[in-house]
């Protein structure tokens, strides 16, 4: 059984390096892979333009491309675990809602609050840290209702109600808004990989490391969730410091992700069932490594299918992973009947 899953791991791994690796080569502009591996050992102060667009916008995007794809599916196996719902993913506890309603109120805030907003918004920054503390909102507010409810299911109803409430205030926003802010909000919620730096792609990477931690962490608890949560309790596992550790790592990863890239959807729906139908199984030892290389693999897809190679125009990268994501769902749902953990 090792072997088999050692194999299979030697081909995800492969897999990723060669998409990792066409999506710098792919674009408006097609770039030879001997171009790509010379440029990593070019002198900053003598690039080419080939070197510079690799290694200022192409490199970030890609990578970028990994921590989304695969902080994104982590995330989603950890909810669906947690709350034993196939149809559970990144966004059920209301983390993402509430990245979405702290740049709301930044990007049409000032229609309804006034001028102050407004003056908030003149760096990318911004929204960057109005999403962040959007999402930590609602991790602090469902924190502090993980641990006074003993149900794990309440957690879940409290988390869609939490993203039907901010979901409320932004239809608000966005009716007192100005068609300016409207497409700006709209624009940020297609999603993008692509605006990022490499100073925010370093603390990008931190956080995402932290909530990976946290995620390895887990495993345990994890695999022992899958036998019921009256089993688990039987066998001394600490029920609510466990769903509060599961609770942080989905919102680390997922939060993060919503601030930097925008709202990505289905990638944290998908991944986790397309990995247990590749390797049949529901150790979490297996799985978390195996959805983080999955998971990045079919992020670099999708962003290299959304770049349109050798063309000026880029495809909203959401519509990419639901176009993907979403038949992949019901064909799962037509082929097994039942989605089995």
């Amino acid at each position: 059984m090792k072997n088999k899953y050692t194999y299979t791991f030697s081909i995800l791994i492969v897999i990723l390096l060669f998409c990792f690796f066409a999506n710098i080569s792919l674009g408006s502009i097609s770039i030879p892979f001997k171009s790509i591996f010379s440029s990593f050992s070019a002198n900053s102060d003598n690039y080419t333009s080939q070197e510079y667009i690799i290694q200022n916008y192409r490199l970030p995007k890609a990578i970028t491309a990994i921590l989304v794809g695969s902080g994104l599916g982590i995330s989603g196996l950890l909810m669906q675990t947690l709350f034993r719902n196939p149809l559970a993913g990144p966004f059920v506890l209301g983390i993402t809602s509430g990245a979405s309603l702290g740049v709301a109120l930044l990007i049409m805030g000032s229609s309804v609050f006034g001028g102050f907003f407004a003056t908030l918004l003149i760096s990318k920054w911004s929204l960057v840290i109005a999403a962040s503390l959007g999402s930590f909102l609602v991790l602090l507010t469902v924190l502090i209702v993980s641990s006074r409810v003993r149900d794990t299911m309440a957690i879940l109803i409290i988390g869609l109600m939490f993203g039907s409430i901010t979901a409320a205030v932004v239809s608000v926003l966005s009716y007192f808004s100005s068609a300016e802010e409207l497409q700006q909000y709209i624009f940020w919620g297609f999603g993008s990989l692509g605006d990022l730096q490499w100073e925010e792609v370093k603390i990008f990477a931190i956080i995402y490391t932290i909530g990976i931690v946290f995620s390895i962490g887990s495993i345990k608890a994890l695999n022992t969730l899958l036998l019921g949560e009256n089993y688990a309790k039987s066998l001394g596992l600490n029920l609510k410091q466990s769903r509060i550790a599961i609770i942080i790592a989905t919102s680390l990863l997922a939060g993060t992700i919503t601030a930097f890239a925008g709202p990505i959807a289905f990638i944290g729906l998908a991944i986790p069932h397309m990995i247990r139908q590749i390797f049949n199984t529901s150790n979490h030892k297996i799985l978390i490594p195996a959805v983080f290389l999955f998971g990045a693999i079919v992020m670099l897809v999708c962003d290299s299918i959304a770049q349109l190679p050798n063309t000026d125009y880029t495809l909203p990268i959401n519509a990419i992973t639901s176009l993907i994501g979403a038949p992949v769902v019901v064909w799962l749902l037509v082929r097994k009947r039942k989605m089995v953990f």
